[in-house]
């Protein structure tokens, strides 16, 4: 029941979207609780984690290796090259260029999952990319954008230790404390992000109430392309470089789908809510757009794997 639940994510997200957009005022007060929310949602993610996560990437250097670069290469690029050739304005500018500068979300360990990926490396690289991401996140904004507004780099990373940082490695030594405890309430995990998360789009569609039907279908066509060219450059890439199907899909997933939750919560923090928009939109699309390649994956391996009938 409660897997059911998470698995219509996209569609709790459409429906509390709607209905922030014509009741803002139900959302609107609670802007400060965007920060909680997502420490919530990194907790989460530490909880699920253990050191062997960590290890993973050695075993697997050469393909945590190539997404890392591909994460934190690609996606910021593409986000400031998609804004630039749609002629966005600064404030979206940055909001897309920090969902290419986070790292990648939890949602590509599910998809992973779903596309009969390598899920052990889906774990290990969001692990990995999250924690470089503390670093990366605010050096990359401030290298892209730095020049057109004020990036708070400093502040950016201070916060990211306190948001991100911090509840991971917590939730991680929770984990490897009560591992038997945590092995009870694993199935909730899932949906207390779920939740927080669809609170967090709430909020900020309710804030960006006035101009979304404006600023909206313009925002969700650059997301769909840098969503889209991150699935498509980590997947090619993979191919080109020989790796095995499984892990060309997952890295693809990795790289496609972003945290972008994070990036939401950091253009709300030290920019605009504006600038909020494009993470909020990705957070939704990301999900449909993952959850489509997922399933085209998972039945094309099906088809191959199912017998072939030789009678005549």
């Amino acid at each position: 029941m409660i897997e059911r639940i998470t698995q219509l994510f996209p569609l709790w997200a459409i429906a509390f979207s709607l209905c922030a957009f014509l009741q803002p005022a139900l959302f609107v007060d609670l802007k400060s609780q965007i920060v909680p929310l997502l420490t919530v949602i990194m907790l989460a993610m530490g909880v699920t984690l253990s050191p062997k996560d960590f290890s993973n990437v050695l075993k697997h250097k050469v393909a945590v290796g190539v997404g890392v670069l591909l994460q934190f290469g690609i996606m910021p690029l593409a986000a400031l090259l998609i804004s630039s050739i749609m002629g966005l304005s600064t404030e979206l500018t940055v909001g897309m260029v920090l969902v290419g500068s986070v790292a990648g979300g939890t949602a590509s360990n599910v998809m992973a999952f779903l596309a009969k990926g390598d899920v052990a490396l889906s774990i290990s690289m969001t692990a990995i990319s999250t924690l470089l991401g503390v670093v990366l996140t605010p050096l990359l904004v401030s290298l892209l954008i730095g020049q057109s507004v004020d990036v708070p780099t400093g502040a950016m990373l201070i916060s990211l230790v306190k948001i991100v940082f911090a509840p991971v490695i917590l939730g991680l030594v929770i984990n490897t404390l009560a591992r038997k405890q945590i092995d009870k309430i694993q199935p909730l995990l899932p949906l207390i992000s779920m939740a927080a998360i669809v609170l967090i789009i709430a909020i900020v569609v309710a804030l960006n109430a006035d101009n979304l039907s404006r600023i909206g279908p313009l925002v969700a066509l650059a997301v769909m392309l840098h969503n889209g060219l991150g699935l498509l450059c980590g997947y090619v890439a993979c191919r080109l470089l020989k790796f095995e199907e499984k892990v060309c899909r997952t890295i693809a997933l990795e790289v496609g789908l972003q945290n972008s939750g994070l990036a939401t919560a950091l253009a709300m923090k030290f920019f605009t809510p504006a600038a909020a928009v494009p993470g909020t939109i990705f957070s939704i699309w990301h999900n449909i757009s993952g959850s489509i390649l997922a399933g085209y994956w998972s039945k094309r391996q099906d088809s191959k794997a199912a017998p072939q009938d030789t009678t005549a």
